[in-house]
């Protein structure tokens, strides 16, 4: 895959752009950024409509390839820029553990915490993706226990921004409990430098989308 090209990242604070943002600051490669402001409608701008029907962030656009969706967009960008090491090779065996869980957030963690929110619970378990929210707790909980120090054993990957990403914000908005597995993985991910960079390069935005 030709990581030469173009990088463009449409992005806005606060969204799941944050999830992105933390990938690109871990690979340490250049892009070019447009920001979005919500508030303003700008994502139902001719300019990201064209690259994105949904008007939705995130969204990049890599030369001539448009990515949407933030785990998709990390899963992309790993491949693409193999040198950092985040996403285990196409025959590498733990390729399989590893798409397992670097999707499971948005198919699996975020309809439960959006459930969550709106006090919603399925009369057939069956229809859920999560099946039921004690059941995705104790898997949750075994899965960050397990962490050595990262989901996929001693090596940093992308599953842990994506997944990474989802246990802050259960945390931040008290859907998941308290509990030092979530925690002390917290303070993995906030040591990290590009996590760092990340969150210092988005602090104006974020500020400034704040009420009042």
């Amino acid at each position: 895959m030709d990581s030469d090209r173009k990088l463009t990242f449409y992005h806005a604070v606060p969204s799941r752009g944050g999830t992105v943002h933390w990938m690109l600051q871990e690979l340490g490669i250049e892009f070019d950024v447009e920001m979005i402001d919500l508030r303003k409608e700008e994502a139902q701008t001719p300019e990201l409509l064209a690259v994105n029907p949904l008007g939705k962030v995130p969204t990049i656009v890599h030369g001539d390839t448009v990515v949407t969706e933030a785990a998709a967009i990390c899963c992309y960008l790993a491949d693409a820029f193999p040198a950092a090491g985040l996403a285990p090779a196409l025959d590498d065996p733990a390729r399989g553990e590893y798409l397992r869980w670097l999707f499971f957030s948005p198919s699996t963690i975020e309809p439960a915490f959006l459930d969550r929110m709106l006090k919603r619970e399925a009369e057939d378990s069956s229809l859920n993706s999560y099946r039921d929210w004690d059941t995705l707790m104790a898997m949750l909980l075994d899965v960050v226990g397990k962490a050595e120090p990262w989901i996929l054993g001693k090596n940093f990957t992308t599953v842990d921004v994506v997944m990474g990403s989802a246990i802050r914000i259960g945390r931040m908005f008290d859907f998941l409990p308290e509990s030092p597995v979530f925690d002390d993985y917290i303070r993995r991910i906030d040591a990290r430098p590009a996590y760092l960079r990340m969150q210092k390069i988005d602090a104006p935005y974020v500020a400034a989308a704040m009420p009042g």
